[in-house]
């Protein structure tokens, strides 16, 4: 079975959630999702990959058209996490800023490279690293904190941005560090999260 589905013109997370709900609600062999923007092809490209599907992306006239095809005797479900330690809390911490707290500018710059810095003290709590509004712009090219964030993805942390905010601030295409990410994965990380630190 084949199913369609034109997501444009629609805000992050709609098309994702839209491609959720088809694939839950009868699940098809061949899925294809027309998209009208970068962020939104890689986050169904993505969504698609957990589900099991093999994802290519054709682009023409400006949209992507998103095709996952489930190769045969594939489940739907999301590939299980191996199994983590019981005693190992899962701490997500979100970036909404560039800055950390509020009064000098250059003063708050200097903080959260600090902050980040410190980040690895934590150890292997540290779960989810996630960057929403000015927050996405330490992803970029040219950003001080950018090996920090390497490295903490080197150690097997796994670092989300905001792609709506990156398509807002047109730097989708200038982000070095992390997963292009939508709000239905940062709920769903929350959900999962034994501690959710906000900055």
């Amino acid at each position: 079975m084949t199913a369609e589905l034109d997501c444009c013109g629609l805000a992050c997370p709609a098309p994702v959630l839209q491609t959720k709900e088809l694939i839950e609600k009868d699940p098809p062999d061949l899925i294809e999702v027309t998209v009208d923007n970068e962020a939104a092809k890689q986050n169904v490209s993505r969504f698609l990959g957990t589900q099991n599907f093999e994802v290519s992306v054709q682009e023409k006239d400006g949209l992507f058209c998103v095709q996952g095809r489930r190769e045969a005797g594939a489940g739907s479900q999301e590939t299980p996490a191996p199994a983590a330690d019981a005693d190992l809390k899962k701490i997500m911490v979100m970036v909404a800023t560039d800055k950390m707290g509020r009064g000098n500018d250059e003063l708050g710059k200097k903080l959260m490279i600090s902050f980040l810095k410190t980040l690895k003290e934590m150890g292997d709590e540290l779960w989810r690293l996630v960057f929403v509004n000015n927050g996405v712009k330490l992803t970029i090219a040219g950003s001080e904190v950018l090996p920090v964030l390497k490295e903490l993805e080197d150690g097997g942390v796994y670092i989300l941005v905001c792609g709506t905010c990156l398509t807002h601030f047109d730097l989708l295409d200038k982000k070095q560090a992390g997963e292009t990410t939508n709000m239905l994965d940062i709920v769903t990380a929350m959900q999962l999260a034994d501690k959710v630190i906000n900055i």
